[in-house]
């Protein structure tokens, strides 16, 4: 009957996933056709200064300024329209701020291994712990500068090779030596920004994916942030390294699924 939706339609969900830092759309490329293929539609975007986004990171001077393409598509989604936010390492961060600033987008986010801040404290605290617990400094080859008040960082071969793509094929870690880009965590910044607030931020439903082996965000410090900002559905994908959208693929749309669904 016309102006009836099908099954199919009414339990269809709109995926939006948002990459970490220095990456792009483009590490989502065998994880978007998977989650399309079971009947959703998934949007991927580069964040400013990334992917074949032209600018450079030492242009992108806010940190509203580097989440822009996402706060873009919130803002151009129908009234009614309501999206499942992924956010991947530091794109949690990023997708905090869109639940903050459009919490009635969300239908639900979620936290794959990924910065998740609480509302008690300055945004940049789960950061600056991390920090001080693992400090950039000792991140291998990684290249680390300073450009007027903002730190960027620039992964190195060895430390993407051994920290961040220890399970992924030969091919993945070749694109991702090719493709990653120097970025910034906006640390300074965020340090003397307002709280995410409980009405914005804090109102959304979210969950967090948990990699068992990642060596980027170690598994503790992804435990101790999911207490610190009181997050009940958790669900881990055991033998996961810091990118699971490439090296546990299926694992993680089953796992996705499983939580939007339920």
């Amino acid at each position: 009957m016309k102006g009836r939706m099908s099954e199919n339609e009414r339990k269809q969900k709109r995926f939006v996933l948002v990459h970490g830092l220095g990456h792009g759309g483009w590490c989502w490329y065998k994880l978007k056709p998977v989650l399309e293929s079971a009947g959703h539609k998934v949007t991927v975007l580069d964040l400013a200064a990334s992917g074949i986004k032209p600018e450079k990171i030492e242009d992108i001077h806010t940190f509203s300024h580097y989440s822009k393409p996402l706060l873009d598509l919130l803002a151009s989604l129908a009234p009614t329209e309501t999206i499942v936010l992924v956010g991947h390492s530091f794109g949690g961060m990023t997708i905090a701020l869109a639940m903050d600033k459009f919490p009635e987008k969300i239908s639900f986010a979620v936290f794959l291994a990924a910065f998740v801040p609480d509302t008690h404290h300055k945004p940049s605290y789960v950061l600056e712990q991390f920090c001080d617990r693992y400090p950039i400094s000792e991140w291998m080859d990684c290249e680390v500068s300073k450009n007027g008040s903002k730190t960027t960082t620039l992964f190195g071969t060895k430390f993407l090779s051994t920290a961040v793509y220890q399970f992924c094929s030969t091919e993945d870690l070749e694109l991702a030596k090719t493709l990653v880009r120097k970025g910034s965590l906006f640390l300074e910044e965020l340090s003397e920004a307002q709280n995410f607030s409980k009405e914005g931020y804090g109102s959304a439903s979210c969950a967090y994916i948990v990699c068992s082996e990642d060596l980027t965000i170690p598994k503790e410090y992804q435990q101790w942030m999911i207490q610190n900002a009181g997050i009940g559905i958790v669900r881990e994908i055991n033998g996961a390294d810091h990118m699971p959208m490439l090296s546990k693929t299926k694992d993680l749309c089953s796992t996705l699924l499983e939580i939007a669904d339920n």
